[in-house]
This record gives structure tokens, sequence and C-alpha cells, in this order.
């Protein structure tokens, strides 16, 4: 059996046990939601088309969470101007569970469990990393302590869980505190020192008078000497 019902401008077709995302609505998980906004209601070729709402029909639902929908990107741009818009949008939106339909003198009723878990939740279990879930599989009797170790000079320290069965956590496993890890000493170089009855290094050619030139190499020495011509003076 299904219905087709109509919530937040638009129409859904329903069936007992779907599971229906509309606009969002006020309520709290676990809640009652009815709809009397029915516009077809039937089964096979037993369907009852209202004119335009069926009479006396209704659909109920649970109300599971409201959350925030896939985010959409909107891109503007004007060609030629350098103008560049680009914002974001996340429409908030309800979930609900349909449990029953009744109208046109039929009706059909879902027999499940609803399960309120919300979709962040649900996404975090199915990467580990939900922490409600590892709570909820630790025995009562057993307690968890978190146990600083540090590891050495200049390394982070790690961080385990260590189970104490049967104890309290202040008569269980002493704690180890973090040591923090000391600064590096810097290594300062030596001085070198100075070659006893050596010749003072040279910093490089000086140009003073008493100054020797440097010796030629061979091919300087077998070139030729070029001189220049006297100019010509005009008297």
């Amino acid at each position: 059996m299904y219905a087709v019902i109509k919530t937040g401008g638009k129409q859904y077709r329903v069936q007992p046990g779907d599971v229906l995302v509309v606009e969002k609505l006020a309520g709290e998980p676990g809640e009652k939601v009815a709809f009397d906004q029915v516009l077809m209601v039937g089964e096979g070729e037993a369907v009852t088309i209202g004119a335009p709402l069926v009479a006396d029909a209704e659909v109920t639902a649970t109300f599971i969470e409201t959350r925030k929908g896939e985010k959409i990107k909107i891109f503007k741009k004007i060609r030629r101007q350098g103008y560049r818009r680009t914002r974001g949008h996340r429409q908030h939106e309800s979930v609900l569970r349909v449990t029953a339909i009744a109208g046109g003198g039929q009706s059909a009723t879902w027999d499940g469990e609803v399960d309120l878990t919300p979709l962040a939740v649900l996404n975090l279990r199915a990467r580990n990393l939900d922490r409600r879930a590892a709570g909820e599989l630790t025995p009562a009797d057993v307690e968890v302590e978190t146990v600083v170790e540090p590891q050495g000079k200049g390394k982070a320290a790690r961080v385990r869980a260590r189970v104490v069965e049967g104890t309290d956590l202040a008569e269980g496993v002493d704690t180890v505190e973090a040591a923090a890890p000391e600064p590096k000493a810097t290594k300062k170089a030596a001085p070198k020192a100075k070659k006893a009855g050596g010749a003072p290094k040279d910093d490089g050619f000086k140009n003073v008078a008493n100054a020797k030139a440097p010796k030629q190499t061979r091919a300087q020495a077998k070139s030729p000497v070029r001189r220049n011509a006297p100019r010509s003076g005009k008297g």
C-alpha cells in the first residue's frame, strides 16, 4: 500500500517502512508526525484519488533527526570584468520513518523498530571513529584509563589506554606523567689555533707602490707586444 502526500510544497510517494527526507519540520527525535494532506492512497487497482485531498486519509511517521543536506556551490562569473563569486549552501532537512498509512477504506502498518541514530554517527561508525559505539561495547566491570608514556629525549609522548578490571581507578594502575622533552644542547665550534711561525695569509693583490707585478705566463711571454701608433697632432 502506498500514498502520495504533500509537505513543504513538494509531493512524495511513500510506503510503510520508507525513510522520508522532507523540508525542515519542527519536532524532536522519537515524536510522531501525522500528514493529513494525502492526494492519493491505495494499492493495485484499488486506488482512491482525492479532489484534491482524500477525506479521512492520514500518513503517520516517526521523527528521526533534523540535519543539513549536501552542500551546493553557487559560482557567478562575468567575463572580461574580473567578477568571480563563489557561495555555498546547505539546506536544512528532516528525516522521518513512515510507520502507518490509512485512508480509502484501507490501512497498512510497519512493525519494525525505528532507529533514531543520526547520520553523522552512522558515518563515524563506518569509519570506526565513533567513541559511543566503543563505550557501549565495554563491560560495566571494566575500567579504562589513559596513560601517557614518555618515549625519550626529544620524542613525543605516546598515549595508550590501559584496562583495569574490577578495581577503582584511584587504587588501580599508577599514572605515568609525560616527561617534557629536554632542549638539545647546541655545540659551539672551537676556535682554530694559529700556526706558529707561518706567513700571514694574503688577502689578495694590493695596488701599492712597492708591490711587485704578477709573473707572466708562457703564452703571455711569447705573444708580441702591441704598441699603439702615435696620434698625429694638428698644428
